[in-house]
């Protein structure tokens, strides 16, 4: 009876002298881990530059996550790496009216998802707004994979080789590329060449469009680029009978859509509500093209995540 007394006491400071050193060890690899601050909830004015916005872009930026959350789901799991690139990430920040409400764009909002991406590549081509970009990516996401890169989505497509996975063999990648410039600064070329290097794109058609960027001055003043955006200045002709900016502007979306199932791409098209002095519309589309899974799955989760009205052209 006394030997086993014993022995279960050996046995039991040896296991408290193993648990003691354990959790020793743990405390000293805590250490050696670089503690990165958590992104705030709201984001604070740091001085530096913040784009200012309408209302309806913060409800644009949700949009756009939903649709992100949908296509992490449909892909984890089948997939070694999820990317995330956004090209025209701006300075990270909106604010409403004088900075009184400052939150999130789509690639900080990304960032703070949670979601499983293993890379992150966000572009701009503007000085200041780059430079806010960096200096928040690095405050606050530290601990992310992130590459930012300067110059236009034109300038780039060497370095999206380089930079982004290919799927190859049994390794497999999918690439979600958010398409957001406020603008037609787009060419349609670029995004032919980012569809064969395996890209899915995510696409607001928002723009200025009102009383004095009306249909007429995109297609009078700015043919060049309008042509560029849908992809061949020939295709301009088939504007023809426009009279109206929602007759243009729907008609614009149609052809990009025609264009981008000629690439051999899958297409949904969302409509959401807008309210806003820049772009005088009731509505606009956010479209999304895939040629690696199904576009109506990721529209119909949208659909079901958020309170939005869908019509596929």
């Amino acid at each position: 009876m006394d030997e086993c007394c014993t022995s279960v006491k050996h046995f039991c400071n040896y296991f408290f002298l193993r648990l003691k050193k354990t959790l020793l060890l743990i405390n000293s690899i805590k250490d050696l881990i670089p503690k990165f601050p958590l992104p705030p909830s709201r984001y604070p004015d740091d001085g530096f530059s913040i784009t200012a916005a309408e209302p309806w872009f913060k409800v644009k930026v949700q949009v756009i996550q939903s649709y992100l959350q949908s296509f992490v789901a449909k892909v984890a799991g089948r997939v070694d790496d999820i990317v995330f690139v956004d090209l025209f990430a701006g300075s990270g920040l909106y604010s409403l009216g004088h900075q009184k409400e400052i939150f999130s764009g789509s690639c900080l909002s990304a960032l703070s998802s949670g979601l499983p991406i293993t890379k992150w590549i966000f572009c701009e081509h503007d000085p200041e707004e780059l430079k806010a970009l960096k200096i928040r990516v690095n405050k606050y996401f530290r601990g992310k994979n992130v590459l930012i890169l300067e110059h236009s989505p034109e300038e780039l497509i060497d370095k999206f080789r380089m930079y982004v996975p290919q799927s190859k063999g049994k390794y497999k990648v999918a690439t979600l590329c958010l398409v957001d410039p406020f603008s037609l600064a787009i060419h349609f070329e670029t995004i032919r060449k980012l569809a064969d290097q395996g890209f899915n794109f995510l696409m607001p058609f928002t723009f200025s469009l009102n009383n004095r960027l009306d249909h007429k001055f995109y297609l009078q003043e700015q043919p060049d680029k309008l042509g560029c955006f849908i992809g061949n200045v020939k295709e301009l002709e088939r504007f023809s009978g426009v009279d109206s900016n929602a007759q243009f502007y729907k008609r614009l979306v149609r052809i990009y859509q025609s264009n981008m199932l000629m690439l051999g791409l899958n297409t949904a098209m969302s409509i959401h509500k807008v309210d806003s002095g820049l772009m005088e519309l009731p509505v606009y589309y956010m479209g999304f093209f895939s040629r690696q899974i199904s576009t109506k799955s990721i529209q119909q989760d949208v659909q079901l995540s958020e309170v939005v009205q869908f019509e596929l052209f």
